[in-house]
């Protein structure tokens, strides 16, 4: 088993521990996969149990084993339906399968502790298992309160270790971490919880970090391409920078994106995350352990983190919405709203702010940055919520008028602000207004994702002009970026990055 202490993996160093999962029903594209990860890293695990059929499994093997791979680490699996495969068979034909692979060029098998308890005893070679053994335990339900690997005595031939649990919360994932303290020990925080902290497992000690070719074979994975290039995984020391995106739901987020551009064009030594978070409170006491140096806050999040904050900016205290978290030097995290600048940027280039007459449809925390900064442009703002008495709220706040929703039919208006997330992906064929409500110059959608939302298509179906959340999404991202680095960001690469998503993602919706 591996023991305590550090020393040079087995599986190498850099980008080689990136393992990159092919996993495909057929043969045929089984071996697609395998060239295309072996472009990105020579250490490949073969999921044999995602093949269709004993036949597939065969022509698979007996392609591996004529092309003869240079340099490349191959991880044979073939895990069973009782271990989370799809391998629908015995100990008995999983070991075969194994050993075939062996004779195909696999240095490395990967076996779960449940089959292992099921053997006699026998050491791998008396198995003609390959020669270097990876032992798997998985629980995707939960992880463990007292998570301990097993005792080396009971596994004598293990190589490495590799523990797969699913996280519930930051401090799941965390406690997983703990274990790669021993050498050649790899950590697997499943789910979107452990996403960060499945990133950030090389940096901590794990031998590997999985990411997928093609289809995810575990829920949380990070795709190859991302792992590699968007998040830099086998790049990332304990001196990097770690920030990241606060909120639930989070995994539509382009912020990843658009702040990792900007890293990798300026040269700066950081990541951007994002994290899924149900409980402020399990956040923030992760924050010394991941390093984190600053966060945007999103849904649900915005109000609530106000009572976590040593200090605020004046105006997003009164704006009582914080975006923008940076955590000091002493752990001290300080709050500011960028969200302001980001409405203010993406309208005042369309029509003339002061004495103009604006809708803001909602009430949380992106419609107070709305309304406060159209207030202080000198616009008379007016908020339309589905709860009434906090559209009043705000509209006070503001100096504004609140509006039922049955008004919207005669009220006209200079512009409208959609600041609800209703219409959001993957809901994007839902708008959180009808055409008959639209009685404006200017429709504003703050929701970035997709870029052209169903709000957005209805109004410029009546000529209406419209704004996209991304207008006011990249500059906000970009005031953030500043305000972390202390440098100028490269907005137009950021914007650039963004908006290649979003077309590739449409193209992709409209095939």
């Amino acid at each position: 088993m591996p023991k305590a202490g550090r020393g040079k993996s087995l599986f190498g160093e850099g980008v080689r521990r990136i393992c990159a999962v092919a996993a495909a029903s057929t043969s045929t594209e089984m071996i697609g996969l395998v060239r295309a990860g072996l472009r990105e890293t020579p250490t490949i695990e073969l999921r044999l149990d995602w093949l269709r059929s004993d036949a597939e499994r065969s022509l698979f093997l007996n392609w591996l084993k004529r092309s003869k791979f240079r340099g490349a680490t191959f991880l044979a699996t073939c895990r069973r339906k009782i271990g989370g495969g799809r391998l629908n068979a015995g100990v008995p034909a999983e070991l075969n399968w194994l050993a075939q692979a062996r004779e195909a060029g696999c240095a490395w098998c990967d076996l779960e502790v449940e089959t292992w308890r099921e053997l006699p005893g026998k050491s791998p070679s008396e198995l003609r298992l390959p020669p270097r053994m990876l032992l798997s335990l998985h629980d995707f339900q939960r992880t463990p309160s007292k998570l301990q690997p097993p005792r080396s005595a009971g596994y004598p031939f293990a190589d490495a270790l590799k523990i797969a649990t699913s996280s519930k919360s930051i401090s799941d994932s965390l406690r997983l971490l703990y274990l790669t303290k021993r050498l050649n020990t790899i950590a697997v925080p499943m789910g979107e919880v452990g996403l960060p902290a499945r990133i950030l497992a090389l940096r901590r000690g794990s031998a590997l970090a999985y990411a997928p070719i093609g289809d995810a074979t575990a829920p949380g994975q990070v795709s190859l391409h991302d792992l590699k290039y968007l998040y830099r995984a086998h790049e990332l020391t304990r001196q990097t920078r770690v920030y990241g995106v606060v909120g639930n739901p989070v995994g539509h987020s382009l912020s990843p994106l658009m702040h990792n551009t900007g890293f990798v064009a300026r040269k700066v030594d950081a990541v951007y995350l994002p994290f899924l978070v149900k409980d402020l409170r399990d956040f923030l006491k992760a924050v010394p352990e991941f390093g984190v140096r600053g966060f945007s806050v999103t849904i649900p999040h915005k109000q609530n983190i106000l009572r976590y904050l040593t200090k605020c900016d004046p105006l997003a205290g009164e704006i009582g919405a914080v975006n923008t978290v940076v955590v000091r030097r002493d752990g001290s995290l300080y709050g500011c709203n960028t969200d302001y600048v980001g409405v203010l940027r993406a309208l005042e280039t369309k029509m003339r702010l002061a004495r103009s007459r604006v809708l803001i449809f909602g009430a949380g925390g992106a419609a107070r940055a709305a309304g406060f900064a159209l207030a202080k442009a000198g616009a008379e703002v007016a908020i339309c919520a589905r709860k009434e008495k906090a559209a009043r709220e705000l509209a006070k706040a503001v100096g504004g008028e609140s509006l039922p929703r049955h008004a919207l039919r005669s009220e006209k208006f200079d512009a409208i602000i959609n600041s609800t997330p209703i219409g959001m992906h993957p809901h994007d064929q839902v708008s959180p207004l009808a055409p008959h409500e639209l009685n404006c110059r200017i429709v504003m959608d703050l929701i970035n994702r997709p870029e052209k939302t169903k709000l957005l298509r209805l109004a410029a179906r009546k000529g209406i002009t419209t704004v996209p959340g991304i207008d006011m999404f990249v500059p906000q991202g970009v005031a953030q970026w500043e305000m972390w680095i202390g440098r100028r960001a490269p907005e137009s690469l950021m914007r650039r990055a963004v908006l290649r998503a979003l077309c590739a993602e449409e193209s992709k919706r409209n095939k």
